[in-house]
């Protein structure tokens, strides 16, 4: 287990959050933890390689995130995330992971992640992806959320219709499938030709509209109310 250079008795001052980072991957844990330790909105607890570490730091202390992967040497990182859970009820947990088949999916949101991003190491954006989970959002790959409006598809098939949402403006829409695809800002920014700081605003009204809190739940009420087809 890593543990970034800090002095001791030095009190981390109070808004800090406190990660934990869980990856087996040497060179990806490195990059991550170099990442982490120059945030200045946070504070790297521990890079750990392991599942058994990674118990061991969560029952060192406060943890505020918890950045993990799944398939590690000594388990799976559902297991570090329903620790979390016990111990840290108001912590967030992100998976990053290769792994993206349904039953995988299913049981680390189960379990109490908020965020799951593919493993691509070239395009995660990872701080970027922490302040939409700082924010209340969800930061999910595209495939992601596709595994859960199919989930969540199957699972509603017998409930109420949702109430048909209030029309989207041609660049909501344009937003919606950004949404869809997993963009981020930046690259919605990019993509649409738009300054970063519009995307949040019309992501709101997005939201507002679908009466969604996250982008899963407004992918998905979008494709049950006909606005997009995944």
């Amino acid at each position: 287990m890593d543990k970034p250079a800090q002095q001791p008795g030095v009190r981390q001052p109070d808004g800090v959050c406190r990660v934990l980072l869980v990856e087996d991957d040497g060179p990806l844990r490195e990059r991550f933890a170099r990442l982490l330790a120059a945030w200045p909105g946070g504070q790297l607890v521990a890079a750990c390689a392991t599942l058994g570490q990674a118990l061991q730091a969560l029952q060192g202390g406060r943890i505020d995130l918890l950045i993990t992967d799944l398939r590690l040497p000594d388990g799976h990182g559902t297991q570090a995330i329903r620790l979390l859970r016990s111990l840290h009820p108001q912590a967030e947990a992100m998976v990053i992971s290769v792994l993206a088949d349904d039953a995988t999916v299913i049981e680390a949101i189960e379990a109490g992640a908020a965020g799951y991003l593919l493993k691509d190491a070239d395009s995660i954006e990872l701080l970027e992806a922490i302040e939409e989970l700082r924010a209340g959002r969800s930061p999910i790959s595209s495939s992601i959320a596709r595994v859960i409006v199919r989930r969540l598809g199957a699972a509603g098939a017998d409930a109420p219709a949702v109430p048909p949402a209030e029309a989207l403006t041609p660049r909501e829409t344009e937003i919606l499938w950004g949404i869809a695809r997993g963009l981020t800002y930046a690259e919605l920014a990019q993509q649409l030709g738009i300054s970063r700081q519009t995307v949040p605003v019309h992501i709101k009204n997005v939201y507002r509209k679908l009466e969604a809190t996250n982008r899963s739940e407004a992918v998905f009420n979008a494709s049950r109310n006909g606005l997009i087809r995944l």
